[in-house]
């Protein structure tokens, strides 16, 4: 029930942005985009992965545990590609829903499941942020058609991977940002989900909300049930401690993150797609997240 509880205001910023999409002009909501993209969404990358000193020991097991998690969603995001839009930009805006996550829902969940565990989830935050936006990145610029030059200059330049990258050398020094510093951060990142839910309110298909086809029915599924059964059989078979097991689990589990739709209108694809995606993803995640929460407490 609390994370049903705390997953509400997400649910009431979309349905406002809905409420408001007609009363602004397109302009003001593409300025919204462009802010989340080059700013705001950097902050909230750079914060989650600096916040605090990452643990070498802790980083091997979690690290890679991640970066598998997220390679595993994006090969079963793959499979779905003749059931997505035609058009490869456009799929690969939705693709990227298969393995992206919520970074605040995911300390949100994790101190459901015990407080103590935030390190670790923000370790798992600090080396999936890098990856998640090194891999949707790659997908959108080949969505592009751009030459593979042009194409690695989109990932190294992106604001998404410099500020996560930054982020987690940063966290691996094991010094602390100035005060100063941090708190102006801190204050751009809280401003970055806000919005992004307005916009993705403004841009929502609130009649497609509730039709679950092949495509977005997969993708959905892949994220909320696949990704945690298959983290799920692979700490046990790999006998991982229970801490770190844990927040393996519930990282696979959360619901995607608004900044497909912000990568998404960067890159110029039917935004309206990933919208519904992140809509559905949150939506399903009050009924599949705290059953996961609550097997892990079991």
């Amino acid at each position: 029930m609390g994370i049903a509880m705390a997953l509400l205001p997400s649910l009431g910023l979309l349905a406002l942005g809905g409420v408001f999409g007609k009363r602004l002009d397109q302009a003001t909501w593409r300025g919204i985009d462009t802010l989340n993209f080059q700013l705001l969404f950097p902050a909230l990358m750079f914060s989650a992965a600096a916040a605090r000193p990452i643990n070498l020991d802790d980083a091997a097991i979690i690290g890679l545990g991640t970066w598998g998690i997220l390679g595993v969603g994006l090969l079963l995001g793959w499979m779905l590609r003749p059931f997505g839009p035609a058009r490869f930009l456009d799929f690969a805006a939705g693709w990227q829903t298969a393995w992206r996550f919520n970074t605040a829902i995911g300390f949100v969940a994790i101190s459901a499941l015990d407080a103590d565990s935030a390190s670790l989830m923000a370790i798992a935050i600090g080396f999936a942020v890098p990856m998640a936006n090194l891999m949707a990145v790659t997908a959108l610029s080949m969505g592009k058609g751009l030459g593979f030059r042009k194409a690695a200059g989109k990932v190294v330049l992106n604001p998404f991977f410099l500020a996560a990258l930054s982020g987690v050398a940063v966290g691996l020094s094991g010094y602390p940002l100035p005060s100063v510093l941090s708190e102006g951060l801190n204050q751009l990142a809280l401003a970055a989900i806000p919005l992004a839910l307005l916009a993705i309110g403004a841009t929502l298909d609130w009649q497609g909300l509730m039709k679950l086809d092949i495509y977005t029915g997969g993708l959905n599924s892949i994220k909320l049930l696949a990704l945690p059964c298959i983290a799920w059989f692979m700490v046990h078979s790999f006998a991982i401690p229970k801490e770190q097991a844990s927040v393996l689990v519930l990282f696979a589990a959360l619901p995607t993150a608004s900044a497909a739709h912000v990568l998404a209108a960067a890159f110029g694809a039917d935004c309206r797609q990933p919208a519904t995606l992140i809509a559905q993803s949150t939506l399903l995640s009050c009924i599949s997240l705290p059953l996961w929460i609550a097997l892990q407490t079991g």
